[in-house]
Order: structure tokens, then sequence, then C-alpha cells
């Protein structure tokens, strides 16, 4: 499961990281609004821990616009703002858990145990057109025929298929996949477009990978004359 930490205070956000990541969930932390809020509208998390607190756009504002954007992912607010008042603020504008700091962390454990359960049982493949992508095997699946996927290939297509026919840019795939710090470059998420494209038409699916310029990748379901 993944979750995402937007966090104004890095000491707390990288020691929240470490602990979720030690309970075996794969975590990411960013610093500030704005990015938090381009990070959630990815729709690749399952839970977002979102301080109030922060320059630019404030916790509040941040799942105002992401709830706006018809993003669903649970909110989890952690903040030192513990009046009525904030609290309410901080449920009209989208979260589904207020918790206070100081907190103690077997009851944030709890807190995120209980909001990933409302989403039901955990999700462990992902299904574009006649194909399926299992998560916990790294294999596309489509009738009878499957094949493996290399990390990279199988970090590529989830994006790919959690994004369904929105386009997503070749930076988002960049950044996402290979980190900002890498030195990768946009060939490199063509290369390995390429590879999912014939491993795709290897297994009969009728999912095809459609490239728009300037605009990224999107996919669409092949239909038959």
């Amino acid at each position: 499961m993944k979750i995402l930490i937007i966090e104004d205070e890095r000491l707390l956000a990288d020691s929240l990281k470490t602990l979720l990541e030690g309970k075996g969930f794969d975590v990411e932390a960013v610093y500030d609004g704005e990015t938090g809020k381009e990070y959630a509208l990815l729709g690749i998390y399952d839970l977002l821990i979102l301080d109030v607190m922060m320059p630019g756009l404030d916790g509040y504002q941040v799942a105002r616009q992401v709830r706006a954007a018809r993003c669903a992912t649970p909110i989890l607010m952690l903040t030192a703002k513990s009046s009525i008042e904030d609290r309410i603020e901080g449920l009209n504008a989208g979260a589904d858990y207020y918790l206070t700091k100081p907190f103690d962390t077997r009851e944030l454990l709890a807190c995120i145990h209980a909001l990933l359960r409302r989403q039901g049982a955990q999700v462990d493949e992902l299904t574009f057109g006649n194909t399926t992508l299992d998560l916990g095997s790294s294999t596309l699946f489509c009738g009878e025929k499957r094949v493996r996927l290399s990390a990279k290939e199988f970090d590529v297509i989830r994006l790919l298929f959690q994004s369904g026919e929105r386009n997503l840019p070749k930076e988002t795939i960049l950044a996402r996949v290979w980190g900002y710090d890498s030195n990768a470059v946009e060939n490199h998420v063509e290369v390995y477009v390429g590879f999912l494209r014939k491993k795709l038409t290897s297994i009969g699916s009728d999912v095809r990978i459609l490239s728009v310029r300037r605009l990224g990748y999107h996919l669409e379901v092949e239909t038959s004359c």
C-alpha cells in the first residue's frame, strides 16, 4: 500500500516515513502543500497523511483542491491545531480523520489501518481491457497467457494502468520511476514503453500504449472492426 506524507517539518516527515516503511508500507514524503497536491492528484496513493500548517498551500487548501479534482484517496490530517473549529474545518475540507500532535504512534497506526480498511480488501491487481497486472508477482495476464516484467517495466505499466485513459507526462513517469535526482532522460521512458508494447502484444492484449506529443502516454483498448 502506498502512502504519501505531506509535511513541512522534514524531521517529522522523515521519521514517519521510516516508521511506516518499517510496517511494510511504500511511503513517500514531500515537504510543501503545492508539491503534495501535485503528487496526490497522480491517483497512485492509498492514503494521504496531511499536515495543516504549511507555507503556500496549507493542509485545508490541499484537501479542498484534491477533493475538487474528484480524488477520493483517504486523507488523515495530522496537526497541532486541536480546537473543535479546526477539526470541523479539516473534516469539511475533505479529511477522513483528524489526529492532533503530539500523538501516540499506536493511535496513528490504528487510524491508518482503519482508513485503509474502509476501502475494502487490499487491491492486488489492476485491470484494463482484457489485461490484468498482478501487483504481487509483477506479471501481466491476458487469458491463459502471462509475461513477467522487470522492476522498471512494472513501475511504468503500473502508473499507466492507474492513469488509464488520462495522459501521463513523460516527466511524471521519470520522476515517479527513476526519481527526481536521477540522471535518466525521456529516452529511458520511450525505451521501456517500447518493451511494454512488445510484451502486451506477446500475450494477445487488446491494450495499447498511445503517445500524444507534449502530453505523454495513455492507454486505450483496441476495438475490433
